[in-house]
């Protein structure tokens, strides 16, 4: 018998003010990559409190998402998969903040031109796609997730 399928379960969270959107900058095996905060839902969470968490631990802002942009599969190897819910935060202005995490090596706020010009370095491309569908409208509400099992 084949092994089962088992994609890692992952939130992110696309924010934006003033045109612009908070990317991490990370590095992953010696090499500069950047995402939005993201990260794995732990055992004893919900999808949003693991947003909430990863937005937090990323970025140092205790935010709480606004909606959902949309959930994406994304096969990064023959081995590797993830089942990724992309929420959105859109805030008034640019905040000031520091991660908590010591993975993160920055946090920088860039405009979608400056996004596209570092699509090489992008985690996933689930960093642009999610970005162009939040532009696009894709905001569903947050009750479309029902956490009430946890």
């Amino acid at each position: 018998m084949a092994e089962r399928y088992r994609p890692y379960t992952t939130v992110a969270c696309v924010i934006e003010a003033q045109e612009k959107f908070l990317i991490v900058e990370e590095l992953i095996a010696g090499e500069l990559k950047y995402n939005q905060p993201a990260g794995h839902i732990e055992a004893d969470e919900s999808i949003v409190d693991a947003c909430i968490r990863e937005v937090k631990e990323e970025t140092g802002l205790a935010l709480q998402p606004q909606g959902l942009v949309g959930i994406y599969q994304y096969r990064a190897s023959e081995v590797l998969s993830f089942v990724r819910y992309t929420f959105f935060v859109k805030l008034d202005k640019v905040l000031t903040s520091k991660p908590e995490d010591p993975t993160i090596n920055a946090l920088k706020w860039l405009s979608l031109d400056e996004i596209n010009q570092l699509s090489s370095c992008h985690r996933s491309p689930l960093v642009l796609k999610s970005i162009d569908d939040y532009l696009d409208g894709k905001h569903y509400p947050l009750e479309i997730i029902d956490d009430e099992y946890v």
